[in-house]
């Protein structure tokens, strides 16, 4: 399979390249690396330093994948919401250059979308067909960019497939900048400085292995289109996260409680019975077993 990845110098991105590569399919990368590095990128993929808000035409049309995976994005809830129209310009404008061009080179697209930020609060966990009530900028914009997805599917049969992801967590998830909590505990707990819990700790979060979210990617590219949601359909409180997180990391260490941030979900946990049934994935690794992978790359 010829295989483009948008994003694929970062966390997730550069983690499926490694696992595209190791199946023997060919891989191209663009990426600005605004967030991604370099030192990412297997040196048997090629990368193409380019925004995805610039025009990508004269390169699919070049490279003619098969498949490109779009996982480039602004991806700070933060950001989403004291920039919101830079939000917009790279996750919905970027993801719409991104379908133009591939819909020229007849390619298919597999898009990375949330699924915590496009629900909203969770009593239950969400189903696909549940209603989508972002909180931020960041969860509207990529609900944006999946209805576009869906409607090329309409209008120009795609096959496209939207993956809503859980809390990705993982090795190569940077503990600065844009990092997910994880990273930012296990990295704060390497360092000797003290890890901070916004609110009371009591929220709750869908925390899936990077390793996993890589083979409901690859799985996707076998069906004809659709939305999966992809996490474990377990909720874990930040308190119960940071406990965990000290265990893998053999410290003692107590976390601070700092106030609650706006835009921030107390709840978000996913229903994965549609990918277990129409892809044939479900989780493999445990949280535990995560985070002392996570841990033992951190530390290295």
């Amino acid at each position: 399979m010829r295989a483009l990845v948008t994003g694929g110098a970062g966390f997730i991105g550069s983690n499926l390249v490694d696992a595209l590569i190791e199946r023997g399919d060919s891989v191209e990368i663009v990426d600005n690396l605004s967030s991604g590095k370099r030192e990412n990128v297997s040196a048997r993929a090629r990368l193409h330093v380019l925004d995805i808000r610039e025009p990508l035409d004269g390169l699919f049309a070049e490279l003619r994948p098969d498949v490109c995976f779009h996982l480039a994005a602004q991806a700070d809830v933060r950001v989403s919401i004291e920039r919101p129209d830079y939000d917009a310009e790279v996750n919905v404008v970027g993801t719409v250059r991104v379908l133009e061009a591939a819909r020229a080179a007849g390619s298919r697209v597999v898009f990375a979308s949330t699924g915590g930020a496009i629900y909203g609060e969770c009593d239950e966990p969400a189903t696909e067909t549940d209603e989508r009530r972002p909180l931020a900028p960041y969860g509207a914009a990529k609900l944006a960019g999946e209805e576009y997805l869906l409607t090329y599917q309409r209008l120009y049969g795609m096959n496209n497939v939207v993956l809503r992801f859980g809390n990705v967590f993982g090795p190569r998830q940077d503990p600065h900048g844009e990092a997910g909590v994880v990273a930012i505990f296990l990295g704060r707990l390497r360092d000797g400085e003290t890890c901070r819990i916004f609110g009371d700790g009591t929220q709750e979060r869908d925390y899936v292995y990077v390793g996993d979210v890589v083979r409901a990617a690859l799985a996707a590219v076998e069906v004809a289109g659709g939305v999966f949601n992809v996490g474990t359909g377990r909720a874990t409180s930040v308190l119960e996260l940071y406990e965990l997180c000290r265990r893998v990391a053999g410290s003692e260490a107590a976390a601070e409680l700092a106030p609650a941030r706006p835009g921030e979900l107390q709840r978000s946990v996913l229903d994965i019975g549609k990918a277990e049934d129409e892809l044939g994935w479900r989780p493999q690794t445990g949280l535990e077993e995560g985070l002392r992978h996570t841990w033992n790359w951190i530390r290295a």
